[in-house]
């Protein structure tokens, strides 16, 4: 069996979607005409996806506001906010470049999704003629929307995070009735949660810990034969070319990440300075049997933030390297992150969105061929 190689998420939407997205939130288009485009894109994206030779595919996120809120509003400027929600809500992350990302805030219950992932893959499902894979959002992230200090009238935390919870398990278990192969849970958080941010309060708090409980209350209520294709991923963000946690030591987040019982992580790595120090803490850490299934370290093998395209050789090496430090059944290749968690990206070192997108999918050939050379050279096809 070939070493399997998957994307994370998104990729970036072209300038035309991100300008239907502008004139959208501005009441210049209707929602139909937003819709069209997303259509479009979506399309476009699977499409040259298949091109590449990947054996999963996805949408993109070509429809979503972004990898966190897309169950809480339509645009990631706050149009069609779910009920019970306001916009002012704490940053979930302040990027090196100084940008950050907001949530919304919750002043009340019940709390439940206005989109759910599966919308998403009911949709590409018709489009596609691979495997589709869906990417979610963790439980851990969306437990940011309650304030973080005292409670909401009503509506305790402890209320919240069983909603939550729920909400979450829903998300999953749709997507895999929609059709997907497999489902990833976005956990960018997990780094960023093993930082001291004084700007973001929220980072100074030893959250991690609560943040893995969570995830496992959701990951645990799945049979392992599911968990087998329910995934994790880790990265220090990516954002308009930035990092929030790039500077975060590895060795403080995944000792606790391979704690929750997930089938596979999707790990940043090709722009780590020291990939071998990782390989060998992804091979220390990583279980054989966690909870009945093993743990598959996809190794990141492209950076999405720099517009130079690895090579197959590259890709190929970066694996093999990992194959001394992993065990080769439970290696294989992704790229660092998704090309745009959010639908607003300008993509400054790439120069446009377009460009990036082009580069994208370059970048997957490259990552699906150098896959391919490592199992090879591996003796698995």
């Amino acid at each position: 069996m070939a070493l399997p190689t998957e994307n994370v998420g998104s990729l970036p939407r072209p300038a035309t979607l991100q300008a239907a997205l502008h004139d959208y939130d501005a009441g210049k288009i209707s929602r139909d005409q937003l819709t069209k485009e997303q259509d479009a894109a979506c399309l476009d994206s699977i499409e040259r996806m298949e091109a590449t030779g990947a054996p999963i595919v996805s949408d993109g996120e070509q429809r979503a506001s972004s990898f966190a809120t897309y169950p809480l509003t339509d645009t990631l400027a706050g149009t069609g906010l779910a009920e019970n929600l306001v916009a002012d809500g704490q940053y979930f992350a302040v990027f090196a470049d100084g940008h950050h990302r907001q949530l919304p805030r919750l002043t009340g219950g019940l709390f439940k999704y206005r989109t759910y992932a599966a919308d998403y893959v009911k949709k590409a499902m018709s489009m596609a003629k691979k495997p589709l894979k869906q990417a979610v959002i963790a439980p851990s992230m969306l437990a940011l929307l309650y304030p973080l200090d005292g409670i909401v009238d009503g509506y305790t935390r402890d209320q919240f995070l069983e909603d939550l919870c729920n909400e979450c398990e829903k998300d999953i278990r749709g997507c895999f009735a929609a059709g997907a192969k497999r489902v990833s849970i976005d956990f960018t958080e997990g780094r960023l949660a093993c930082r001291k941010d004084p700007n973001n309060p929220w980072t100074g708090r030893g959250m991690l810990a609560h943040f893995i409980e969570l995830n496992n209350r959701v990951i645990n209520r799945f049979t392992a034969s599911e968990r087998a294709n329910i995934g994790i991923h880790t990265c220090p963000g990516g954002d308009c070319d930035s990092t929030h946690s790039a500077d975060v030591d590895y060795a403080d987040l995944l000792p606790s990440m391979f704690q929750m019982n997930a089938g596979y992580f999707l790990i940043q790595l090709a722009s780590e300075k020291d990939k071998e120090r990782v390989y060998k803490l992804l091979g220390q850490y990583s279980r054989q049997d966690a909870n009945g299934v093993a743990q598959v370290c996809f190794i990141g093998v492209i950076n999405p933030l720099n517009p130079r395209v690895e090579t197959a050789e590259e890709v190929r090496d970066d694996l093999l390297l990992a194959s001394q430090h992993i065990p080769k059944e439970r290696l294989g290749s992704t790229d660092d992150c998704g090309f745009s968690p959010f639908s607003i990206d300008n993509k400054p070192k790439h120069g446009s969105p377009d460009v990036a997108r082009d580069i994208a999918f370059l970048k997957i050939t490259s990552r699906v061929k150098g896959t391919a050379m490592a199992s090879q050279k591996l003796g698995m096809g």
